[in-house]
């Protein structure tokens, strides 16, 4: 069977998708395991063991090219998200199977659905995708922590990056898209704590992001000895090869945080108190802390009429510098602290 597992946003959640390609590979012998995701994120999957081959598609590409993405011998397609236009494709492309959750109207252009509402936060996402693998008729395993490969070029190529630069390493990534953030400001004490120390310290993030941070902070004159600015100079593949020869990556609810865990690098994680970002559902399947600003959960951030309106300033960076150097010098199962 030929499998074509879609997901077509951001880093975090394909990674955390990457759990029904590998048991799709031990549930089913000889299966062809394809992923349609998005072209900034598609690199992510070069050369990983349980995906045969990648198709990437924009949000806004003409319905006959997202129609073109299931052909070519799709038996099924599984959609992790379910977005519209690509099921309305893959009907159109014939694709004998399509999996989905049952509760949309659009719902209806699947032919297997799986009846259960994510928004119940019962369990964690990657736990909610590989439950799709039942409309395949298979029966979902435990989940195990994503992995990404690196060969020997791209480590010592991720290596060159932190030359000069002491131990023990962290990347600080103060970006984000889905999450509330950080101040910069507190973040740039961060970083400057993080030097006084001794730390390496390699700050990473988007151009864009570059750009957002460095408004009222501009990087190129206030960086400490001991810290190098990457903001908006890595590639995807650069930033996972820079990331594994880190000793901790910190950063908010995003992307990066699962990247770090994928490869297997403790993780300082800042959450904000959203019900839509519950850890029970979208903490890193790693190690380190996830820190979680002791407040009431909300549906949604109202902003500065919110009483608890500055709750990520519970996060003070002397706590988040404590933090960092406990799990630096031992790493463990991650916990979820309260502040």
């Amino acid at each position: 069977m030929n499998v074509l597992i879609v997901r077509p946003d951001g880093i975090g959640d394909v990674l955390l998708s990457l759990p029904v390609a590998t048991q799709l590979k031990r549930l089913l012998p000889g299966v062809t395991v394809g992923f349609l995701t998005s072209p900034t994120v598609a690199p992510l999957l070069d050369r990983h063991p349980d995906v045969d081959y990648v198709r990437t598609i924009r949000f806004t590409d003409p319905l006959k090219d997202l129609r073109r993405a299931f052909s070519q011998g799709v038996e099924a397609a599984i959609f992790l998200k379910p977005f519209r236009r690509l099921m309305w494709a893959a009907w159109l492309a014939g694709v004998p199977i399509r999996v989905a959750t049952g509760y949309r109207w659009y719902s209806l252009l699947a032919n297997r659905r799986i009846y259960e509402h994510r928004s119940d936060f019962l369990k964690h996402e990657s736990e909610y995708n590989v439950d799709l693998l039942k409309g395949l008729g298979l029966r979902p395993q435990p989940v195990s922590r994503p992995a990404l490969p690196l060969n020997e070029a791209e480590r010592a190529a991720g290596a060159s990056w932190w030359l000069g630069l002491p131990d023990p390493r962290v990347v600080v990534h103060p970006g984000g898209i889905s999450a509330r953030r950080w101040r910069p400001e507190q973040y740039r004490d961060l970083v400057v704590a993080l030097a006084d120390r001794g730390y390496g310290v390699a700050l990473t993030g988007s151009d864009l992001e570059r750009q957002e941070f460095g408004k009222d902070l501009p990087l190129s004159t206030a960086l400490p000895s001991g810290v190098v600015d990457l903001m908006g100079k890595l590639s995807l593949r650069e930033l996972m090869s820079m990331m594994a020869n880190a000793h901790v990556v910190v950063s908010g609810a995003t992307g990066p945080a699962h990247l770090a865990a994928a490869l297997g690098i403790p993780t300082v994680t800042l959450f904000d108190p959203r019900r839509n970002n519950l850890p029970v559902r979208w903490k890193p399947l790693g190690t380190g802390v996830l820190l979680r600003p002791d407040v009431p959960t909300c549906d949604k951030c109202i902003g500065e009429v919110c009483p608890y309106w500055d709750c990520l300033d519970r996060f003070t960076v002397a706590t988040v510098t404590s933090i960092i150097s406990k799990v630096s010098e031992t790493p463990s199962a991650l916990t979820v602290l309260h502040i």
